[in-house]
């Protein structure tokens, strides 16, 4: 099926998904009749958010947001500002989101948006007007029961305060359960914040358990230290393993010994990036993942783990923190080092959209949990999955990334199935 036929689907990212969910469907034998309305999203917005900047001038930024299906619920997915996004990755990002959501078993369909802007090269005056009129400008197409949407790279929080505030303003009531990932005081869920980081953990000690390794005493380096990474960082250094590296778009550092997590994080918290930490322990990022250890874990960008990169890799757990980290030319050299246990981005990261969940059903129902209950209830989820993906990999013979997408794609396609085609 080819992606440039006059779609308006295009660019790495969105070629990569593509590629994935054909290896899958010639998998499940799905017809070529029935792939394109599995694949291709069902609606794609572009919007222009025009704001004042703080010097009187006038800016235009590029939004987007891109929903898969409706098929299952609402569409859920976050919403990212950065300086080259564009409708492909935007849609990729989308249907990464619909496989992971269906493995976990919620009643969501996938989305992902998101405006073209550096949000650290603007003021927070500026940040809140580009976020209001974002918001604004998707009103008529998000809903509680249509769209929910939730930070990702370059939002967080304050954003989807703002994201909330703005369309309860036109709604006439607060509307909280329109986007997760709110400031707990604002309807947000206690849990949601580290959500995502510590469900990484969560799982590559599952898959370090398979391999009969203990997580205490174990090695591990991060690939970017936002916010799931530096909480996968907070969790491994909690469950006693060495975190020996850690990067973002600004430094590296390495440390055999160990890095102090926590003075890392102290130092993020107040400067925002990990750059002017140390001189002594620069490291060079390129390397990063290549480090002989226990866990790698990519929790930054897409694509970064080539086939290249694959054949260097030392770890014995690849948990991917972000989407779409490896790609399928990398599948192709991991299919062939079965002492690699791949932890894929569907699975591994999907607390977040998880705990989304939890914090949509208590907005909902007006009803909220404590972290322990939240944490509790995560932690069932993330078992169950991990033990389908398994059972599903030994059963067919597959990498655990083509179990965990035949799982996510299956039940699309039933969905789908069941209810026909209208009209």
């Amino acid at each position: 099926m080819s992606t440039s036929d006059g779609s308006i689907y295009s660019g790495p990212v969105f070629d990569m998904a593509a590629r994935q969910f054909e290896t899958i469907a010639d998998h499940l034998d799905i017809p070529a009749s029935e792939r394109p309305r599995l694949l291709y999203p069902k609606r794609a917005i572009a919007v222009s958010c025009p704001i004042h900047r703080d010097d009187g001038s006038t800016a235009v930024f590029q939004g987007y947001r891109v929903q898969h299906h409706l098929t299952l619920g609402p569409t859920k997915g976050g919403t990212r500002f950065a300086p080259h996004l564009d409708v492909g990755e935007v849609a990729a990002l989308a249907i990464w989101m619909s496989w992971k959501c269906a493995l976990a078993g919620l009643p969501y369909g996938g989305a992902k948006g998101g405006v073209a802007v550096d949000p650290r090269a603007i003021s927070h005056r500026e940040l809140e007007a580009v976020s209001r009129r974002y918001m604004q400008e998707m009103i008529p197409f998000v809903g509680p029961h249509i769209d929910v949407m939730a930070p990702d790279m370059g939002t967080n929080e304050q954003v989807m305060a703002w994201f909330m505030d703005t369309y309860s303003m036109y709604q006439g009531r607060t509307v909280t359960e329109i986007v997760t990932g709110k400031p707990v005081a604002s309807g947000g869920t206690e849990g949601r914040r580290e959500a995502t980081g510590r469900g990484v953990v969560f799982l590559a000690e599952r898959a370090l358990e398979a391999r009969q390794v203990p997580i205490q005493g174990a090695t591990a380096v991060v690939q970017g230290f936002g916010n799931v990474g530096s909480w996968a960082a907070i969790t491994l250094a909690e469950r006693g393993a060495r975190v020996i590296g850690v990067s973002d778009h600004t430094a590296c550092y390495a440390d055999r010994r160990g890095l102090d997590v926590d003075a890392l994080v102290r130092h993020v918290t107040r400067t925002g990036a990990l750059a002017g930490y140390s001189t002594e322990l620069l490291a060079d990022p390129a390397d990063l993942l290549a480090t002989e250890c226990d866990i790698v874990i990519p929790a930054a960008l897409e694509r970064v783990v080539d086939a290249r990169m694959a054949e260097r890799l030392r770890c014995r757990v690849l948990a991917e923190g972000a989407n779409g980290p490896t790609t399928p030319d990398a599948d192709a050299v991991l299919a062939q080092r079965p002492e690699i246990f791949v932890v894929p981005d569907i699975l591994c990261n999907s607390g977040g959209v998880v705990v989304s969940y939890f914090e949509w059903v208590q907005d909902l129902q007006q009803l909220f949990w404590t972290e322990s209950e939240v944490r509790s209830r995560l932690h069932q989820v993330l078992e169950r999955s991990f033990h389908q993906v398994m059972g599903r990999a030994t059963s067919d013979a597959v990498s655990t990334r083509t179990a965990a997408m035949a799982i996510g794609v299956e039940k699309v396609r039933a969905a789908k199935q069941v209810r026909g085609l209208f009209p």
